[in-house]
């Protein structure tokens, strides 16, 4: 009974097809539909300890240097009301060197924890590439053009027109051209290579302009693009194109989904901390025409109906003379990975069908999966960013492991909220459970409308949304979310260092 309940909880019901007939056995009676489908687990309705533990295990790692200071300052505070004849009358010769050695040792930690140079990473500046007008793509020219194309029969085809019916994208999304050829067209890595060059170059190429940053300053690059993977690598094609100096240390992740490009950001935060002084060039994209499926699987149509052309380039220092001019201060990255689970590492994978047409599969579990995957995520980031008052909660729970777990407001932690805009019903399941007003989705489902899933540059065409409208203030602190194949759920909290004004540049200005 306990597992028939549990998975009662993970369905969610919809009214379809509401209406009166005009034939058929049940003309001139008022009938429905119920439509049954996997929802997001309630993950404000229980929490898992051992993530809790987890967050404070990072917030006691990196705050363990505000405890000795004030151990530090009451031992000299005491010490110091102390005169010479006080200390002579009260304490031996083994309780002054006993008191001498304790100060000593704090003192050391303190130095060593505070004066060690724990340089913050900065967000300089960010760019979003915005195709060409010729590439919009509307919901009606694209069932036109998959029709035209011959690849996929009618039963594929009224699929797709449902999916993007109430997939919450717009009519001015941007495809490539390459997709829609007809005949016996497969996709190529010409095809691939010219699109990535198309979004990679146009998204440096703004974000160069913007910083005006030099080239040859630029010693960390990081590219990742989940599907296409080719010889020379992406990172290699912005290095030839640009003319990088030889000794950039360059990196290429690939295979890791829409997740990739937190993770992009956390690993030149590392190799910043590496190489001290330097920049970062960050480039997050995806291949749609390497992507795209011509067969008529229905589990592998879902990705053609979401994900359309996009890039953002982003440029990350740790100098702190370039905190003056940078835009956000980079505070707390979280990465949650549930590949140990097989629903979750199935949930998303490339294969190919019986024809040997490759494509994405996207499982039926995917909603449920990945629900788990950010509760758990949220779970460990809560103590890392939730004010006193919600972390007392948190803690009184790990205390008294009776009581029913408290569920913080992750409302009171950040200002803005910007989730991978993978889909409409996505985002109401997100928006549900985290109990969300509409004025933190607002970014998310403004950019699935104008341009799709993007995939792991998403999250920086919503910040870009923000930015565009006048809504980051000096101090606001601004959540990313992003979820992909793995399954893999990533969070990271940037702090604006200033208010942010409008750009001259942005996907956003039709101009």
């Amino acid at each position: 009974m306990a597992m028939e309940s549990h998975n009662q909880e993970l369905l969610s019901t919809e009214i379809v097809n509401r209406g009166i007939p005009d034939s058929g056995p049940y003309a001139g009676s008022l009938s429905f539909s119920v439509r049954v489908r996997r929802g997001l687990p309630d993950f404000l309705g229980s929490v898992n300890l051992k993530y809790v533990k987890l967050g404070y295990g990072y917030l006691i790692n990196h705050g363990f240097y505000f405890i000795t200071a004030p151990v530090f300052l009451i031992l000299a505070a005491q010490i110091g009301m102390l005169t010479s004849d006080d200390f002579y009358l009260k304490c031996d010769l083994i309780n002054a060197f006993s008191m001498i050695g304790l100060m000593s040792f704090v003192f050391y930690i303190h130095l060593d924890l505070n004066l060690k140079p724990r340089r913050s990473t900065y967000l300089v500046d960010f760019a979003c590439f915005r195709p060409p007008d010729e590439l919009k793509t509307s919901k009606e020219k694209f069932i036109g053009l998959a029709r035209k194309s011959g690849h996929f029969d009618d039963a594929a085809i009224e699929f797709q027109q449902r999916a993007l019916k109430n997939s919450g994208i717009g009519d001015e999304t941007y495809l490539p051209k390459a997709i829609f050829h007809p005949g016996d067209h497969r996709k190529t890595l010409k095809d691939g290579r010219e699109e990535a060059a198309m979004v990679m170059f146009g998204a440096v190429k703004e974000l160069l302009a913007a910083t005006k940053i030099k080239i040859k300053d630029i010693r960390i690059l990081i590219v990742n693009c989940g599907i296409l993977n080719t010889t020379p690598s992406l990172s290699a094609m912005l290095v030839n194109h640009f003319k990088l100096k030889h000794d950039v240390q360059s990196f290429n992740l690939g295979g890791m989904g829409c997740a990739a490009g937190v993770i992009a950001i956390d690993l030149a935060r590392d190799l910043l901390s590496v190489y001290p002084g330097s920049y970062a060039l960050v480039v997050s994209m995806e291949a749609v025409s390497y992507s795209w499926y011509c067969g008529n699987n229905i589990d592998m149509l879902l990705p053609n109906c979401f994900f359309r052309m996009g890039a953002a380039a982003m440029l990350l220092s740790n100098r702190f003379l370039d905190r003056w001019r940078s835009k956000y201060e980079l505070k707390q990255l979280v990465r949650t990975h549930k590949a140990m689970d097989n629903r979750s590492f199935k949930s998303i994978h490339l294969k190919e069908d019986g024809e040997g047409k490759q494509g994405l599969s996207v499982s039926k579990d995917l909603i449920e999966v990945g629900g788990h995957a950010l509760k758990d995520n949220i779970t460990t980031l809560g103590p890392l960013v939730l004010p006193f008052s919600e972390q007392l909660h948190f803690f009184t729970t790990l205390l008294f492991r009776n009581s029913k777990p408290y569920i913080p407001n992750y409302k009171l932690a950040f200002e803005h909220v910007c989730i991978l805009a993978a889909s409409k019903q996505v985002l109401d399941e997100i928006q549900k459970n985290l109990e969300l007003a509409e004025e933190y989705m607002e970014a998310s489902r403004r950019t699935l409308e104008r341009f799709g899933n993007t995939s792991s540059s998403s999250i920086w065409y919503e910040l870009a949304y923000l930015e565009a409208n006048l809504r980051v203030k000096r101090g606001d602190r601004i959540w990313q979310i992003a979820f992909g194949s793995g399954l893999k759920c990533n969070s990271v909290v940037w702090k604006a260092l200033r208010n942010v004004g409008m750009p001259k540049h942005s996907p956003w200005f039709e101009n």
